[in-house]
């Protein structure tokens, strides 16, 4: 089931525990929160209780779990309580921690889930918003034997395959259809696990501080028997007994399900995916994928929402470009006979942008450039180019219908082929840099496949 108003929880409530990596008692506190304010992390320990943003431009560290940070406030291993908030079909929840990181629990999502169930879903009267994905996306990291693609799907659907060199684990295999009648019980259990061979590395790295035989699954992969267990045992200063076990997991820790493990890494997923900030209707297949994976392939589907999201703030329904000329009116200052570009093909946010000018015999300047043999002067294809710069800085600027694009310098100016009436000129910028409220672009005009022109050009945005 999808919803189709934003939700939150009805009262506040706790849990307490001890952080998995950095050993800290702290509590979290889940908070109502009102709609369209998003899932943030308040770090109450800290002077000025300051708040980072649960999505994927606040991720600082993908090593060991998802760590948030803004400024002071940083919170690790953020992804289980994620998959329960995204398991559960939350939108909005201010998360109140006393330390760094959240309680381990048993190392899945199910103490917070039943915690937020305790506490009770309340509807808000706010429409809830989805990311339809509409296009196949891909990630693939071909040294660790890692791919994902997400494709069209009227709801959110995963498919999660793993295969270790492990008799343990082998290859296993899991599908989520249904998060409404599926997720509390199916997958919000699944624990997370490690090798005994990780073990020792991540002491050393100095994790797992607060780690243990009761929050995670640890699988023998050693060739020593228990003269290594024991070893690892001490490393850790377990206090508890360790022993090989005869399934392949020390203690013989029974498993939640049979494929407990490929279970946890959906939950994992579902912990990343809400770092977009959106829900998404969409299949994801995912194989051998972790946290840098799953974050990767994150950063695509946000930059396809970040453009979905300007193309309906500026754009008409149904329209075939990204911006017709009525959506460029709404965001640039220039009018007849000034304005020269009449649409936007494509826009990848403070990246890339391709835009088009028709160029046509109407145009005043063939008047006097050249009677008799009209071409398009060079300094308007610029002037065009920069037109097309000015739509790039869409989403790197708050409030861009009011402010202005003024160029400071064209440097590698290159004229190709000129430009004639019943030419379409198309205009291709790339974002070279960016900080505050300076830029450089290098742009590039095209007519058909051969290039008309190229610049680098150098801007600030002020108000207007």
């Amino acid at each position: 089931m999808m919803f189709t108003k934003q939700r939150t929880i009805k009262k506040p409530i706790s849990l307490d525990g001890i952080g998995l990596h950095t050993g800290n008692n702290t509590r979290i506190t889940f908070r109502p929160a009102p709609p369209d304010s998003g899932v943030r992390f308040i770090r109450t320990d800290l002077p000025g209780k300051p708040s980072v943003i649960a999505d994927i431009e606040h991720v600082s560290d993908i090593s060991r779990g998802t760590t948030l940070s803004n400024g002071e406030a940083k919170v690790y291993t953020v992804e289980h309580v994620l998959a329960a908030i995204s398991g559960l079909q939350i939108d909005n929840l201010d998360i109140e921690l006393e330390s760094n990181e959240p309680p381990v629990g048993d190392g899945s999502a199910l103490p917070f889930v039943e915690r937020i169930l305790k506490a009770g879903i309340e509807t808000q009267e706010a429409d809830r918003h989805y990311l339809e994905i509409d296009t196949t996306l891909s990630y693939s990291d071909p040294e660790r034997s890692v791919d994902i693609v997400v494709t069209p799907s009227e709801t959110l659907r995963i498919t999660f395959m793993i295969d270790y060199k492990n008799p343990a684990l082998g290859t296993q295999y899991t599908t989520l259809i249904d998060l409404e009648s599926e997720f509390v019980e199916e997958f919000a259990p699944a624990r997370t696990f490690c090798f005994l061979s990780e073990v020792e590395m991540l002491k050393d790295k100095g994790l797992i501080k607060g780690g243990g035989l009761g929050n995670a699954v640890v699988i023998y992969d050693s060739d020593l028997g228990q003269i290594e267990v024991d070893r690892i045992r001490r490393v850790l200063n377990l206090k508890e007994k360790a022993f090989v076990g005869k399934t392949g997991i020390i203690n013989d820790i029974p498993l939640r399900f049979p494929n407990e493990p490929v279970r946890h890494k959906a939950l994992d997923l579902l912990g990343d995916l809400f770092l977009i900030g959106v829900p998404i209707k969409g299949h994801i297949l995912a194989a051998r994928s972790g946290h840098k994976a799953n974050v990767a392939l994150v950063k695509k589907i946000r930059t396809l929402y970040e453009k979905k999201k300007l193309a309906s703030k500026y754009q008409k329904a149904h329209s075939e470009p990204f911006l017709d000329i009525d959506g460029i009116m709404k965001i640039m200052p220039h009018r007849y006979p000034f304005l020269l570009i009449d649409r936007i093909l494509d826009l990848e946010p403070e990246k890339r942008v391709v835009a088009i000018k028709n160029v046509t015999i109407n145009e005043p300047f063939f008047q006097g450039h050249f009677p008799g043999h009209p071409i398009m002067p060079g300094v308007m294809i610029i002037e065009a180019m920069a037109q097309a710069g000015g739509i790039l800085l869409l989403k790197a600027i708050p409030e861009p219908e009011k402010k202005l694009v003024y160029f400071l310098s064209i440097d590698k100016v290159k004229f190709r082929r000129p430009v004639k009436p019943g030419d379409t000129l198309r205009l291709e910028l790339e974002m070279l840099f960016l900080r505050r409220n300076t830029c450089r672009m290098g742009g590039k005009g095209y007519v058909g496949d051969m290039l008309a022109a190229e610049a680098e050009l150098t801007a600030m945005v002020i108000d207007r």
